[in-house]
């Protein structure tokens, strides 16, 4: 496959067209592995300069882009080879993300992993006292140490 010629992300359009490829790409055989990478980098670039990941909420943001790209929670399963249930869970608060669902769901939405790798608070009974979301995405053992 002939590479294409890539620049500095400069704009949204630029941006969402590099998204696209980037899909494509990721998606034909064989995969092109030193144009994903730069494609990557733009991206990521671009990301990191414009948007203010730490203003959302990590499971708003995944509905949302759900909601976009007209995904249900069914399509989102079986792209993450996860249980419709497991994503219930994900979308409930009821269980967090794990690093491979975090890796996939970027991958997907070509976004870099710090968009879904945020502490944000569970609705489940062992988190209620909690204050701080912060402490919600530690494994029960540590989560039990830290409580008051």
């Amino acid at each position: 496959m002939a590479t294409m010629k890539y620049s500095v992300i400069k704009d949204k359009a630029q941006y969402d067209a590099y998204c696209n490829v980037l899909e494509t790409l990721l998606e034909s055989d064989p995969v092109d592995s030193e144009e994903v990478e730069l494609l990557t980098l733009l991206i990521e670039h671009y990301d990191a300069a414009n948007n203010s990941f730490t203003e959302i909420d990590p499971i708003e943001l995944l509905k949302s882009l759900m909601k976009d790209h007209g995904l249900r929670p069914k399509d989102l399963a079986d792209y993450l080879g996860v249980s419709k249930g497991y994503v219930s869970d994900i979308l409930n608060y009821k269980k967090g993300l794990s690093k491979e669902v975090i890796r996939k769901l970027a991958n997907r939405f070509s976004l870099a992993q710090e968009a879904f790798n945020r502490p944000y608070k569970l609705h489940v009974p062992e988190n209620r006292h909690f204050k701080n979301a912060s402490v919600m995405n530690f494994t029960k053992e540590i989560r039990q140490s830290l409580a008051p």
